[in-house]
């Protein structure tokens, strides 16, 4: 049971990533960041909201490891992490942070306390 909830969690993982990797504008639009002058910003995107996490998720499922989905549960407790301290200092739109951290939490959660070895 717990692998299939881990190959679940790290697919999801490789889902959320590919939104930023091959459509960074509608992800850009969903996390309300807005455009500028540059195209840096869909690149930023592409790599840390993107290739980051398809990479990771990919990377557990051929690991196939207890730790791979663990290291998978720290990145998204670092995830977040960032959005508490963002709540506090930011103060951004309540839903979508308790959605988006909501979601980190719980595979956060999930990945290291059923992996710890």
């Amino acid at each position: 049971m717990i692998g299939v909830f881990n190959v679940m969690a790290a697919l999801a993982t490789v889902a959320f990533g590919l939104f930023g990797f091959v459509a960074p504008r509608f992800t850009a639009d969903t996390l309300d960041l807005a455009p500028t002058t540059s195209t840096m910003g869909l690149s930023e995107i592409r790599a840390s909201v993107g290739g980051l996490f398809v990479v990771s998720g990919l990377a557990a499922l051929w690991l196939g490891e207890p730790l791979a989905y663990v290291m998978l549960g720290f990145a998204y407790a670092g995830a977040a992490s960032g959005r508490v301290l963002s709540l506090f200092l930011d103060k951004p739109p309540l839903k979508k942070l308790m959605v988006f951290g909501g979601i980190e939490t719980a595979l956060a959660g999930w990945l290291i306390v059923a992996n710890i070895v």
